[in-house]
């Protein structure tokens, strides 16, 4: 293989040539892969010999994945030979190929620019901590309670807290809207699963009841055409069922696993919970030390890197709209936001994403962050195995690229946590319960003294 360069400030361009000796390992390697599905008369699946797999396959799917076996295998050495480090998914143009013998390629990326750190080691971030209150633990065991409840039907009116089984019709000026229509629906009573005065409307109601309920959408409902707007639902009660929930006692810490009394089920929330609360505010620590080195730091966002993702952002949030029933359109209308002000706003966003991302990788270099052979492998070794079942996820942990990224994400998690190190010792540690009381505060106060506005400007009026 012969590989030359040309780079610039946030871009690199290699030019690749492979020869008749490049082909032959990659080629091996695909006949094994491809020996998984072929079937030979006399041998067991993948144990046919090479060169028997070789007679059984299409001649194209050979050369087409020995190529792209050599390309994968090929995208990192060329980097790491020229001392160069991706922060793009690399592009890749063959201009000649010839299956066997030779190819010419081209494989280009966005580099990482020219990094200015600011004063990585004084971040001044405050560490936000929360305390385990015995209402947290409460809150766990009614949960838990409730996983057990058991429903019994009743022949009383509905109260709060019951299973109800309706149908329901909804309407807009007399017309049904779409969504809006059930029958045989089940709906936990003061869940607040609907919108507000719908379950309310149902309390107090007998099996058989045939009755209306008037309601308004709330402004930010999803549904454009019905946010804000006033609407009929036509309300059939089927059944009502007593949802009985188990006391807490020892009985339902014996019910959940191994556990000998309450107290032991207390125990572990409490740990669990604490253990949880420890992370988010790990979490959140790191994520205001990269927001302040940012502040702090200097430097370009490539282009390309920008577009990859903010097209890649953009469709992350149309699926998360459908998963809601929503399409953009219904979105930005909901809110009265053109779409020429959300693109933006999204560019603006997967730039600042970039430029951290910039900024950390150079950190990383900074403090020469480097992740052990045996934690790859280990952590490698733990991917596979959850996916072991699934034959496209193994294969693409099998690719060197795919390893490359895993080790990157290791290094960056590693120089999160060397930063947090460098900066928490002088960290002001704030209890998240007194933040919330001191806001609560001045929320009182800002309130007040808005009233006290408002009554002056009522007085002065009468004189």
């Amino acid at each position: 293989m012969k590989s030359t360069f040309e780079k610039s400030k946030t871009s690199v361009k290699f030019e690749v040539k492979f020869d008749q000796n490049d082909f032959e390992p990659a080629r091996t390697k695909a006949l094994a892969r491809l020996a998984r599905k072929v079937k030979v008369a006399g041998f067991r699946n993948g144990k046919a010999p090479a060169n028997v797999v070789e007679q059984h396959v299409d001649p194209n799917e050979l050369a087409t994945l020995t190529l792209d076996i050599l390309v994968r295998q090929t995208i990192p050495k060329v980097y790491d030979e020229a001392k160069i480090r991706p922060i793009s998914t690399p592009h890749v143009e063959i201009s000649k190929f010839i299956p066997g013998e030779m190819a010419e390629l081209t494989i280009e990326s966005d580099i990482m620019p020219e990094v200015k750190l600011g004063d990585y080691k004084n971040l001044k971030v405050d560490y936000h901590q929360r305390e385990i209150e015995d209402a947290d633990i409460e809150d766990v065991l009614k949960r838990i309670a409730e996983s057990f409840a058991e429903t019994k039907v009743t022949k009383r009116a509905s109260q709060s807290g019951d299973e109800v089984i309706i149908d329901f019709t909804g309407t807009k000026d007399g017309v049904a809207f779409e969504g809006g229509s059930a029958k045989d629906f089940s709906l936990r009573l003061g869940s607040g699963q609907f919108i507000p005065g719908f379950e309310d409307g149902i309390i107090g109601h007998e099996v058989g009841d045939k009755f209306n309920i008037d309601v308004t959408f709330p402004e930010d409902y999803g549904n454009a055409d019905l946010a804000g707007q006033p609407a009929v639902f036509e309300i059939l009660i089927k059944q009502i069922s007593e949802v009985v929930t188990p006391a807490i006692d020892d009985d339902l810490a014996v019910k959940t696993g191994a556990f000998k009394n309450l107290e032991d089920l207390k125990k572990d929330i409490r740990q669990n919970l604490e253990a949880q609360t420890k992370r988010n505010s790990d979490e959140r620590y790191k994520d205001e030390l990269i927001a302040k080195l940012v502040e702090v730091s200097k430097t370009e966002a490539p282009k390309t890197l920008v577009q990859e993702n903010t097209e890649s952002m953009k469709a992350d949030f149309r699926r998360n709209l459908t998963t809601r029933g929503m399409n953009l359109d219904e979105f930005l209308a909901a809110r009265g936001m053109a779409m020429e002000d959300w693109e933006d706003d999204v560019r603006k966003r997967a730039e600042q994403r970039v430029i951290s991302s910039i900024i950390v990788q150079a950190l990383a270099d900074e403090l020469d962050t480097k992740v052990a052979e045996a934690d790859l492998e280990r952590q490698v070794a733990e991917m596979q195995a959850v996916y072991k079942k699934d034959a496209k996820a193994a294969e693409q942990l099998a690719d060197p690229q795919t390893i490359e990224n895993i080790r990157n994400r290791m290094r960056i998690n590693l120089t999160l946590d060397k930063l947090a190190e460098l900066n928490k010792p002088n960290a002001k540690i704030v209890n998240e319960k007194d933040e919330a009381k001191k806001a609560d505060k001045e929320s009182a106060k800002k309130a007040e003294k808005k009233s006290d506005k408002k009554d002056a400007k009522a007085k002065k009026a009468k004189k």
